[in-house]
């Protein structure tokens, strides 16, 4: 859990900022967001397959540019 120290007199909305940029540099919303809901793992495997096909795609398209 990432910490933030918050100086005096610092704003409400300051110290948030902060806490919110720590656990985006921590990976915390990234790792929330992947596990709020269940996924099977034939669905996972699907999906990183469908991405690795659209990245190599893209990568032919800017080398035949």
């Amino acid at each position: 859990m990432p910490t933030v120290t918050i100086r005096e007199g610092e704003n409400f909305e300051r110290a948030l900022k902060k806490f919110t940029r720590a656990c985006q540099k921590a990976g915390i919303f990234s790792d929330y967001r992947k596990n709020q809901y269940f996924e099977k793992p034939s669905e996972r495997r699907k999906r990183k397959i469908g991405a690795a096909i659209r990245k190599h795609r893209r990568l032919i398209r800017i080398a035949n540019q």
